[in-house]
């Protein structure tokens, strides 16, 4: 890619695949019958957004799903609902990542939460016997470790300004348009990746 030195990545929908529609159904047969409504309702009261800036403790966030959920429930049972939703780590993306890092610099940035962090890196550890999704990077970036999440414009800065990158010859790749709105104000160069592409379409024919 002409002119690009250093490739910022997001995780879901980018190199993990993911499904949020099985979170809901793990929900509802949990009894949470409305967890769409839920979810909205969440998203509202920022509880999502605190919970992926780290502002709020996985306890906390459990504390407030009791409060929408039947008794019986236990935080076990709601951690894996949350985590249903984390498929599978194709090989080939994997292995796209380490032929690029012979070309670029390549980083992750991603807007997570504890839970997930500890659920992506174990299934990554059980499918494929490796430890931690980092190790494919130069630096991977987690929301609830930075207390920043995209689209906001400090999330792209830091990853910028820690790792000495200029924004010009650095790409930037996401599924969700307002993300990549947010890396454009904050001057990189983006694709917006939309299904049914993945980002073996994008580099195939480079690496």
């Amino acid at each position: 890619m002409k002119g690009i030195k250093n490739i910022i990545f997001d995780l879901g929908g980018v190199i993990l695949n993911i499904d949020y529609q099985l979170t809901n159904n793990a929900f509802v047969a949990l009894g949470v019958n409305n967890f769409h409504e839920l979810y909205s309702q969440f998203h509202g009261s920022n509880l999502f957004n605190k919970l992926e800036t780290g502002h709020i403790s996985t306890e906390e966030f459990l504390a407030e799903m009791h409060k929408h959920i039947p008794e019986n429930v236990t935080d076990q049972q709601i951690t894996a609902a949350w985590n249903a939703m984390l498929l599978d780590f194709p090989l080939q993306r994997l292995q796209l990542l380490q032929q690029l890092r012979q070309h670029y610099n390549i980083y992750l940035l991603s807007n997570t939460n504890a839970i997930h962090l500890e659920a992506f890196n174990k299934l990554l550890q059980e499918s494929r016997g490796i430890p931690s999704l980092g190790s494919f990077f130069d630096r991977a970036y987690y929301s609830h470790l930075m207390g920043h999440r995209k689209p906001d414009k400090a999330a792209y800065q830091i990853v910028l300004d820690e790792n000495g990158l200029n924004a010009a010859d650095t790409l930037f790749i996401d599924d969700t348009l307002p993300n990549i709105e947010g890396a454009k104000a904050a001057g990189l160069q983006t694709i917006h990746l939309q299904p049914p592409k993945t980002i073996m379409d994008i580099f195939r024919p480079a690496v």
